[in-house]
């Protein structure tokens, strides 16, 4: 854990009491704080009870005694429109913020020049984290990992030098943290996402330009410069006079990291050179994954870690639970996990990945479904498709790929799998990437990717990748 001692003696209202607003609780308390905690949910609250803390209804006490209200980043900021709590807290001049402006003010005190990567984006961030965070481990370096990717950041250790954080920041996240200062800031792509939470995608992408803005001086950086909100962003930074670091898997760059036929490369005027190689590393295929390899590089060598340790940290990158994830082998037959592709952008990345593809699809359908998928249907050599979009889908699919209404992700395994091995192709991939949430069979996408893990790697003859 860490104390947060900047607000030692003085009393704070948290609201939203689930991991990180419990865990900003303790953190408080442990620095010598009064701490208020509410929610509207009573189960929450009854948690925090019984965890020794103080709880109260906020629309009946006086905010007069309140040092800042700490919000939990599910909580409602400013759209659709402020929460109550918020309200409440600017009529009495009370200051907003997270449980991630409380690390930065804890690292400020103690331990400022301790590296603390960030990094956001609208795709891609979880991988990058989890890399990042490999690499650093693989460096040598005391790894702590959290933020939006799990862990809450006030339960890791605290910051100190040679320990890294390396801190998964979502819109939100951004939203309560004004000071935020990451010694390295990554901010991967932008494209339309959360616009109820922001109002417009110009607010969206200002937020997220606030990560990489906000990089401390000596701090580097590093941009994806391949959508226009991007090349922007890097522009403005580059004339506030910050170190900024570009990336772009599309084009060859003049100054920055690019990757050229599966080689992430730096360049600097005239001056080209290799930093790693990308081709055979099965845990980062596709051209989505190598923007997130070539971020993580960049990450990497801002801090000193050298080419070797790098490639040798790429290449042992097991992936990210559920994304992308190899299961398991029977035969020529490949079986990825990739159940975090909830919507279509997502399983765009994963179809565009392989050749030969026995897809399963289906679950709670979301807005859009697949039709923005079509260009990649003469990749499916079949797909078998399960949950409440199973019509949907079948008939957005149509003629133009075979498909088995399976209806439950059982059947649909094994199906592909005998359809898979009795098609003789060299690289056939049983691939579930949904494009659907999971809430109609499972309670979220990680128990439907475990299920699929288990399912696939207690079929007979199936071996582990290696």
């Amino acid at each position: 854990m860490i104390p947060v001692t900047s607000f030692a003696g003085k009393t704070v209202a948290v609201f939203g009491l689930g991991g990180s607003g419990l865990a900003s609780c303790h953190a408080l308390k442990a620095g010598g704080a009064e701490v208020i905690a509410a929610d509207d949910n009573a189960e929450n609250v009854a948690k925090a009870a019984q965890a020794g803390f103080i709880t109260a209804d906020l629309r009946n006490v006086s905010w007069a005694n309140f040092a800042a209200l700490v919000l939990a980043p599910g909580v409602p900021l400013t759209h659709p429109v402020p929460h109550w709590s918020v309200l409440k807290a600017r009529e009495a001049g009370v200051e907003v913020i997270g449980d991630i402006e409380l690390f930065c003010r804890e690292r400020r005190r103690h331990a400022p020049d301790a590296p603390f990567v960030a990094i956001t984006g609208t795709n891609g961030k979880s991988t990058t984290t989890a890399l990042i965070a490999h690499l650093t481990k693989v460096a040598g370096y005391d790894t702590q990992m959290g933020g939006n990717i799990g862990t809450a950041i006030l339960s890791l250790e605290p910051p100190r030098m040679g320990r890294v954080h390396v801190i998964e920041m979502s819109s939100y996240q951004i939203d309560l943290t004004p000071s935020l200062d990451p010694s390295v800031g990554i901010l991967l792509n932008v494209s339309e996402d959360h616009i109820d939470r922001h109002g417009t995608i110009e607010h969206y992408a200002a937020v997220k330009e606030r990560l990489v803005a906000g990089v401390q001086d000596g701090g580097t950086a590093i941009v994806g410069v391949d959508d226009g909100f991007c090349r922007d962003i890097a522009d403005r930074l580059d004339r506030a006079g910050k170190n900024v670091v570009r990336i772009s898997v599309k084009n060859p760059l003049a100054s920055g990291i690019y990757v050229e036929h599966e080689t992430i490369v730096r360049a600097s005027g005239a001056a080209r050179s290799e930093i790693a190689r990308l081709g055979g590393i099965g845990s980062l295929r596709g051209l989505h994954n190598a923007q997130n390899a070539a971020c993580a590089s960049a990450c990497a060598l801002a801090m000193g870690i050298a080419t070797e340790v790098l490639q040798n940290g790429l290449r042992s990158f097991p992936g990210l639970a559920h994304r992308m994830e190899q299961v398991g082998r029977r035969g020529n037959v490949l079986f990825v996990n990739d159940s975090k592709g909830t919507n279509a952008d997502a399983t765009a990345h994963a179809l565009s990945s392989f050749a030969d593809i026995f897809w399963i699809a289906g679950g709670k359908p979301k807005a859009g479904g697949i039709t923005s998928l079509t260009e990649y249907f003469p990749r499916i050599r079949k797909a078998y498709l399960i949950g409440e979009a199973a019509a949907e889908f079948s008939g957005t699919l149509g003629e133009r790929v075979p498909h088995d209404m399976s209806g439950t992700l059982d059947v649909a395994i094994a199906s592909a799998a005998r359809d898979a091995e009795a098609s003789g192709l060299a690289d056939a991939v049983v691939l579930l990437s949904p494009a659907c949430a999971s809430f109609d069979q499972y309670r979220n996408f990680e128990i439907r990717g475990t299920a699929f893990r288990d399912i696939v790697q207690a079929l007979p003859g199936v071996k582990p990748v290696v």
